[in-house]
């Protein structure tokens, strides 16, 4: 029989999916957080969600399981259905069922007393042991369903008449919610929608599909919220090599996501340290709403100057600017080199020198962010000036080395060119 159990805290088995199919690939013995009844458990949860995408190796440390997904042949997110198990309390299931059972048409309006007259009378009234819903519960649960935009109220005179929302028609939206499903912020939003519209079609096929920021959804829509309502925030903040939990205190400011691994980061001002810091969600365990920030937009402004000088997210070091310059051989027919110069320069400039030179300059708050990019013109670079010459020397040690673990006779020459 499948294991259909229903969770109630997601953060607990978004621990686990990190964990063992994310970043650690750890093997049962390896895992200490928590019982071994308790790792079968959520092992057998996950793999209720994604028995079809898991895939194991054994090591001399034991079994390890891992996710293994072909983006050509899984075009919808499968980490979306750990965000369908949600579960609820009996009492909430029979009172949702039964509202929208008299609810049935959007014509049909009734006020908080009259369905709970009818839900005592036409339904709780056949059962030996009925369940009871006062006014107080049903007046609750359809004030979520109005925020949920799936009930509307109508004033009448000192009553509220409630009725539903009609479904709407979105079959002419699939291609636009298939898209945004796998590509957009809170795509699990327009995976739920999809459900809604019966369609199973494979639109898109992505070459890079980043599937894990499904884990954050949470989070990343409370972090969404706080910033449209301008308010503080407590972020409860977990590194993934140590178990110590941090509580920061923030004003958020945006949300930025990496187009080389698609990893997502908060821009915050942090009220302890008073300076914009980074933050990285799958990191976040919890969001807390604060006051408003009324220094808001003033915060957002100076996020918004500092932008140009920032090669990622690095911010931290925003009293002086870093220089960074090299320059790169082109050869005849090889256009295309500085094709990808112009398409990835970010906050950097590009000047010709000659035919088959050009060189690179740029000014940023952090040169370590660049180094993997630059790393991937080596074999082209002529001359290089960093003005933080640690980083530019140890870039030049790294070359040495790489020299001396292939033991080939290229160091002299690049020690001196370089």
């Amino acid at each position: 029989m499948a294991y259909t159990e229903l969770i109630k805290n997601f953060e607990r088995i978004r621990d686990y999916m990190r964990e063992f199919y994310v970043y650690g690939f750890k093997s049962r013995e390896e895992f200490e957080k928590k019982s071994s009844r308790s790792y079968d458990n959520e092992r057998r949860r996950i793999e209720s969600y994604l028995g079809d995408y898991m895939d194991f190796r054994m090591t001399h440390g034991g079994k390890n399981v891992f996710l293994s997904i072909d983006s050509r042949t899984c075009v919808h997110n499968p980490l979306y259905k750990a965000w369908k198990a949600k579960s609820f309390t009996n009492g909430d299931i029979t009172l949702h069922f039964i509202l929208f059972d008299i609810l049935y048409k959007p014509e049909i309006s009734y006020t908080l007393k009259e369905l709970t007259e009818i839900i005592d009378t036409a339904y709780l009234s056949h059962f030996q042991c009925p369940i009871l819903f006062d006014e107080s519960t049903v007046r609750k649960k359809l004030k979520e369903y109005m925020e949920l935009g799936l009930v509307t109220g109508v004033k009448q005179g000192r009553q509220i008449a409630y009725s539903r929302i009609g479904t709407p028609n979105l079959s002419s939206w699939k291609d636009a919610l298939n898209y945004f499903s796998e590509a957009g912020l809170c795509g699990v939003i327009g995976s739920f929608l999809l459900d809604q519209t019966g369609c199973e079609e494979e639109t898109y096929s992505f070459k890079h599909h980043y599937i894990t920021h499904a884990l954050e959804s949470e989070v990343l829509c409370q972090l969404l919220h706080g910033i449209s309502q301008r308010r503080c925030v407590t972020i409860t903040n977990i590194a993934n090599k140590s178990d110590h939990i941090n509580f920061w205190d923030l004003v958020p400011l945006k949300i930025f996501v990496s187009v080389q691994n698609g990893r997502r980061y908060l821009m915050g001002y942090s009220l302890k340290y008073r300076r914009i810091n980074s933050y990285r969600l799958d990191y976040i365990t919890d969001v807390k709403p604060g006051d408003i920030a009324e220094n808001f937009n003033q915060l957002r402004d100076k996020l918004e100057t500092m932008q140009p000088y920032m090669w990622g997210i690095s911010c931290s070091r925003c009293s002086t600017l870093e220089h960074v310059e090299f320059t790169i051989s082109v050869g005849n027919g090889e256009e295309h080199i500085l094709q990808r110069l112009e398409r990835e320069k970010r906050c950097g400039t590009i000047q010709r020198v000659d035919r088959n030179t050009c060189r690179f300059t740029a000014d940023v708050y952090d040169t370590s962010e660049m180094i993997p990019w630059i790393r991937t013109f080596i074999c082209r670079i002529t001359s290089l000036n960093f003005s933080n010459r640690t980083i530019e020397n140890q870039f030049k040690k790294d070359i040495l080395d790489m020299y001396a673990l292939y033991d080939t006779e290229g160091g002299k020459q690049t020690e001196s060119n370089v």
